[in-house]
């Protein structure tokens, strides 16, 4: 029987030094713990330069930490790649042009071997979530960013990962584009129970998608607070309670230190 674990990252003791022994020698994270529990909704925030992106990067296992270590659903970061434990999505959707919407849906299942008619369900499954099913033989040059977007967390959900890791994925667009997508993802982690890691630089942002906001420092990245989210609901009203300023209060203090 396969155990699900119910830590979706782990990070214990994490620092990243680049260009070690060099001139140019930086150190952009130092001592970084944090747990993000299974189907949890965790943003970081933190000054530009403060290692946000590559904190994101050592949990996908794009860089190797130089101390420390990181799990993903119970397995090594580099296990957890392997076996596809985790989707991604940059602020860039970063779709391939000459493929349809639904192809580049299916690319990570192509990848994985699935047969032609599984990834094609599969993909159609996922275009639908995300309001695209009339899309699927689009072009992305045919969408609007927005809707490249949702194409890249479509793409992102296929392969059913335990966690999803965003780094800005609604920063280039507009205020009203952006909190269309900020409900929508809610939902969508709703109905399939991914955790979320999620790079943001808005404080707002943080805090209506997250259970959890944790707060970094300027370089060397350290987390210097973590402030719990207590918003009753996820819903347009709720931007205009006073739970939800003051919780924007509190980490707008945490980031002046």
């Amino acid at each position: 029987m396969t155990t699900v674990s119910s830590t979706a990252v782990s990070l214990s003791g994490v620092t990243k030094v680049f260009n070690a022994g060099r001139p140019d020698e930086v150190t952009a994270l130092s001592d970084v713990d944090l747990t993000v529990g299974a189907g949890e909704f965790v943003s970081l925030i933190g000054p530009s330069g403060c290692g946000k992106s590559t904190l994101l990067r050592l949990i996908a296992d794009l860089i190797p930490p130089t101390s420390g270590s990181v799990s993903v659903a119970g397995d090594t970061a580099t296990a957890a790649r392997r076996k596809q434990e985790y989707g991604i999505a940059f602020q860039q959707a970063g779709l391939f042009e000459w493929r349809t919407v639904q192809r580049n849906v299916e690319l990570p299942l192509e990848l994985r071997g699935m047969s032609r008619t599984s990834r094609n369900a599969r993909a159609r499954e996922m275009l639908d979530l995300v309001g695209l099913g009339d899309f699927a033989k689009h072009y992305p040059a045919q969408l609007s960013g927005g809707m490249q977007q949702r194409v890249a967390i479509a793409r992102a959900l296929a392969v059913s990962p335990p966690l999803l890791l965003m780094d800005e994925p609604f920063g280039a667009l507009d205020e009203m584009t952006r909190e269309r997508l900020q409900t929508e993802l809610l939902s969508i982690c709703a109905k399939t129970g991914a955790a979320v890691v999620f790079v943001t630089h808005s404080i707002s942002e943080a805090v209506f998608l997250s259970r959890k906001v944790v707060v970094m420092s300027p370089r060397p990245g350290r987390i210097t607070a973590t402030i719990d989210v207590a918003l009753p609901d996820r819903d347009e009203t709720v931007r205009q309670s006073a739970t939800y300023f003051d919780t924007i209060t509190s980490v707008r203090k945490a980031l002046r230190g």
